[in-house]
């Protein structure tokens, strides 16, 4: 009898359609990195706490190389490769270099000090398998760092396009992509075997002049749309007006502007190893709750 095959990760993502969009704005990737920039600058900072020197590092996702050259300059970054789909973004990396799939990491097992994957992941296909690889590449005692864009990121955009979509064409399709949430970061760290998870977020408003110029940031980006299930018919122009005209109506700031979210959800795990803390096993505790909350202690179902 065939034993049966395991399941297949759903494609969310046209995965060829984004490294050819992220391709085309890999020329102009500079103009439209502040959002790396913003998570290179965290990254640095969480990697300046932490008592180590990295002797291999990897970027998962390298996008221009601006991540890379941030990371060299802390002290205890020694070696950095850069990996990435796009072949554009790759080339304007620095230092050692990999053409590589984030779905497919092409590294041996316990060969990595440090991976970091800078707003990498939310357009992978399958997480936890990514997630997984990262761990086996990592030697024991590893660390991971990850960055991805969490479920409020772009909230005001979808809000606009569905309502335009639902008032002039009478139904909505999938235009911007579904992000996780901190809590699902969390369970896919422990998922993938990681040690001492943790998942944190933060919210990032940005404003705009008009909603067409946060369009256009995104389109810089290579960010635009590349759902596996999205419309395949140009959107019509009175819908897209109808969107704008949505966006400026509810999202306006008080100078005129409109606002833009992105949440950023960071990630951190360790690959596992024995010199790691462990939690303290059932009933071994030596200091009843009742002391360390100041209050009397007593028998359950026994009135006082």
């Amino acid at each position: 009898m065939r034993s049966p095959q395991p399941p297949t990760a759903p494609i969310v993502f046209d995965r060829a359609l984004l490294v050819r969009r992220r391709d085309r704005a890999a020329a102009c990737a500079d103009r439209h990195d502040f959002l790396l920039a913003h998570v290179a600058d965290d990254l640095a900072d969480r990697l300046a706490v932490v008592r180590r020197t990295f002797e291999v590092t990897l970027v998962l996702g390298a996008h221009h190389g601006i991540v890379g050259r941030r990371l060299r300059a802390l002290p205890s970054i020694r070696l950095v490769i850069e990996a990435e789909s796009a072949p554009a973004l790759l080339a304007r990396c620095d230092g050692p270099r990999a053409l590589a799939d984030e779905e497919l990491l092409p590294f041996r097992a316990e060969t990595l000090d440090l991976v970091v994957a800078p707003l990498t992941l939310q357009h992978v296909n399958d997480v936890p398998g990514a997630l997984l690889q990262i761990r086996r590449a990592l030697k024991p005692d590893g660390l991971f760092l990850g960055v991805m864009l969490g479920g409020a990121t772009l909230t005001e955009l979808r809000e606009a396009f569905l309502a335009a979509e639902a008032e002039i064409e009478g139904g909505a399709s999938p235009r911007v992509a579904p992000f996780a949430d901190v809590r699902d970061a969390g369970a896919l760290l422990q998922r993938a075997g990681f040690a001492l998870p943790v998942a944190d977020a933060d919210a990032l408003t940005v404003t705009y002049a008009t909603p067409f110029d946060l369009m256009r940031e995104l389109r810089g980006m290579g960010a635009t749309n590349a759902l596996a299930a999205r419309r395949r018919t140009p959107l019509a122009r009175t819908t897209l007006m109808r969107a704008a005209e949505i966006y400026a109506e509810r999202f306006s700031t008080p100078d005129g502007r409109v606002k833009a979210t992105f949440e950023i959800i960071s990630m951190t795990g360790w690959s596992p190893h024995d010199s790691q803390q462990k939690p303290l096993a059932p009933g071994s505790a030596t200091t009843s709750l009742a002391v360390v909350l100041g209050v009397r202690e007593r028998s359950a179902g026994k009135p006082e």
